[in-house]
């Protein structure tokens, strides 16, 4: 991707921060990473060569510490699947879980996502995408770090397969609505909930501790799911 091409992005939509990993999940990171990690290097991949297989490949972006990226991996060994995370402790753990649980189809990259989708997923190669409970930068000021903006969503787009699809879910209302907004103005995806808005939660999305503590705590969850045209 060039310069011309790449979308500009001014900010990064994450803080590198220096959380701390456990015994367990630095030993997990060191002995598993050549087995499920992936390194950042410009050039599309070769999915199939990668996963061993022609199935279909689905992709998180910035997965926390792997639980619903495990669980999807485990419920449909059918599918292949993609996860993106910069903190390490997170990868760390999701690593200890998949081996754990015996999934090998999962590989992870520790990168920036949207230079990952640029620089290394071909278009027309993700049958979905996932993006649950991202930072929502909550303060004004802060909004332009927000992940999802209209050259994410145009570039997500290209990414996805014709009739791949995008699903966001976050538990602040305002990012709920600045996705819709930025989502509904993208020509080549198209919002599934039946009155325009958001759809009910997916069955098949994992209900993951973070979203549990925030249910407990009254917080409200909204569910996004467009389709590439």
């Amino acid at each position: 991707m060039n310069d011309e091409t790449r979308p500009h992005r001014p900010v990064r939509s994450f803080v590198l921060r220096t959380g701390r990993m456990t015994p367990g999940q630095r030993r997990a990171f060191e002995r598993l990473w050549p087995r499920f990690g992936l390194d950042y290097r410009p050039g599309p991949l070769d999915l199939p060569a990668l996963f061993g297989n022609e199935h279909p490949v689905y992709l998180e972006i910035g997965f926390g510490n792997g639980d619903a990226l495990a669980e999807m991996a485990q419920r449909h060994p059918g599918g292949n699947y993609l996860g993106i995370e910069v903190h390490t402790p997170g990868v760390g753990h999701l690593l200890r879980r998949l081996e754990e649980q015996g999934s090998e189809n999962v590989r992870v990259l520790r990168h920036d996502a949207v230079e990952v989708l640029g620089d290394m997923i071909p278009d027309a190669a993700l049958a979905g995408a996932y993006l649950f409970f991202p930072d929502p930068w909550h303060k004004k000021r802060h909004h332009k770090r927000r992940i999802v903006q209209p050259a994410f969503a145009e570039l997500l787009a290209r990414k996805l397969v014709p009739g791949g699809f995008f699903h966001a879910a976050t538990d602040w209302e305002d990012y709920a609505l600045h996705m819709l907004e930025v989502l509904d103005a993208c020509p080549a995806l198209h919002n599934t909930a039946s009155d325009g808005r958001f759809v009910p939660r997916p069955e098949d999305r994992p209900l993951t501790r973070f979203e549990q503590r925030g249910l407990r705590l009254g917080h409200g969850v909204w569910d996004l799911v467009y389709e590439r045209r």
